[in-house]
């Protein structure tokens, strides 16, 4: 072990002290901590908020031709998609009841709409599912088609008061991956030969999964499209991640309710996406209820684009394993993310914001602004940043974080106040907290690595 990590700590309106890691650890557990580490990032806007309004305007909803497809109309509701693109485009009607139907494939200029009462039931046989390009945690291959799937289309919506179920559960798709750990994991060849796959080169088109093989699909993915709405639904019962764009521009997920508990039934992962809304939703998650994405590994960096331009706002947050969190499939990157206005809280909730990566990732994640976030009770802790996640998972290539600004973010409860998790060669910089009071603190801060911090009127209340 080498010797003590110096960091400049300066106390709130006292003189700049030097400390070294472990006691920096040491004072930051203690209740009513308030310490800020002096740091100076370059070029740092004096109100990073300022980009917003420029990016909100950037993002309106899709407009669709004033024409109606009621799907009891037509034999399948496919047939009422198609009748409608055909026509140039407009709304595809669901009304009230039960729907039972295969995986659907949008069109552009088609709105999707489920009346209240409408719920589609999406078959349970993989059989049913035709092969099409999609990616399995952030890596691209030839798979079961999405539930609901769009591929390069344009001014696409799925919108209404109806319910979208992928009937997913014990019995189909989950069990591909069971929750028990001691169970057979059916995905876990596959996994490895798609993620081999990718390391070696081998072009997607090849990477030929589906029938015979256990991987799920995402509920509803439009992937390569422009202008996407997802409005209103409630989607429950997911076979994987639940709604998935990717490598889509003007993308808008607004008053969503998800309760999808299943193995990774993250709720919404825009992966590789540019200028991307999402308000007033819910997430009840078996996994991150947010996850900003940007490809894996070999297959992330050679596609290189990055997730930027996001807002999260009036969103709440239930059972997950993160809240607000971007990575770990992060390889291109991610910038300019904006949060606000946000509550978490479940017995069941692991952490508020999380950012996760590693140096087999790589990637960068820069210019992350949150504020105004209410936290009731998180397992682990409201903040995470980790820069060794999944180990041993690791390479060559260091990940960059920086330039990170919360501001008024309030917790009840958790484990710790702070969980940051740097490397050695990759620090950590430009971390930027004000304003905040994480109380029920049970173990005080966890700062490994290199890391630069300021914490400015910052209150740590250990647990009683």
């Amino acid at each position: 072990m080498g010797p003590p990590r110096r960091i400049a700590v300066a106390r709130r309106g006292g003189p700049t002290l030097v400390l070294t890691r472990r006691a920096l650890i040491r004072d930051l557990a203690a209740a009513g901590a308030g310490l800020a580490l002096a740091s100076c990032i370059s070029g740092r806007s004096s109100d990073p908020w300022s980009g917003l309004p420029d990016i909100l305007a950037r993002i309106v909803p899709p407009r669709f031709p004033q024409r109606e497809f009621v799907t009891t109309a037509y034999p399948t509701i496919q047939q009422a998609i198609e009748a409608c693109a055909e026509a140039g485009g407009g709304r595809v009607v669901v009304p009230p009841s039960d729907h039972p139907t295969d995986p659907l494939r949008l069109r552009s200029r088609v709105e999707l709409h489920l009346q209240k009462g409408a719920t589609l039931r999406f078959a349970q046989d993989p059989s049913r599912y035709p092969l099409v390009l999609t990616r399995f945690e952030g890596v691209e291959l030839m798979n079961y088609s999405p539930l609901v799937y769009a591929f390069e289309c344009e001014d696409v919506a799925i919108t209404g008061e109806g319910t979208l179920d992928g009937q997913a559960g014990q019995q189909h798709w989950w069990p591909w991956k069971p929750s028990d750990p001691k169970a057979p994991m059916p995905q876990t060849a596959d996994r490895n030969l798609l993620f081999k796959q990718a390391e070696e080169g081998v072009p997607a088109a090849q990477r030929i999964f589906g029938p015979g093989h256990y991987l799920r699909p995402s509920f509803i993915e439009p992937s390569r499209c422009k202008n996407v709405l997802i409005e209103g639904v409630t989607i429950v019962n997911s076979p994987m991640w639940v709604m998935h764009p990717v490598l889509s521009t003007n993308v808008t997920v607004r008053r969503v309710t998800v309760r999808s508990t299943g193995p990774n039934n993250d709720g919404c992962d825009p992966e590789s996406c540019r200028g991307v809304l999402i308000e007033d939703c819910v997430f009840e998650t078996g996994d991150d209820c947010i996850a900003l994405k940007s490809g894996r590994n070999a297959d992330g960096r050679r596609v290189n684009v990055p997730v930027e331009d996001v807002v999260i706002r009036r969103c709440r947050m239930g059972a997950g394993h993160g809240g607000i969190t971007i990575g770990s499939e992060i390889s291109g990157g991610a910038r300019n993310v904006y949060a606000e206005n946000c509550t978490l809280d479940s017995p069941t909730l692991e952490r508020g914001l999380r950012l996760k990566t590693n140096s087999a990732r790589g990637g960068f994640i820069e210019n992350v602004f949150v504020r105004d976030i209410e936290i009731g009770n998180v397992k682990l802790a409201p903040i995470e940043i980790d820069l060794r996640y999944q180990p041993p998972e690791s390479g060559p290539y260091k990940p960059v974080v920086k330039n990170i600004h919360i501001n008024r973010m309030h917790s009840a409860h958790s484990q710790y106040g702070l969980y940051v998790r740097g490397l050695d060669d990759a620090p950590v910089t430009g971390v930027v907290i004000r304003d905040s009071t994480f109380r029920g603190v049970e173990n005080g801060h966890l700062i490994e690595g290199a890391v630069d911090i300021e914490l400015h009127n910052v209150t740590v209340e250990k647990k009683s």
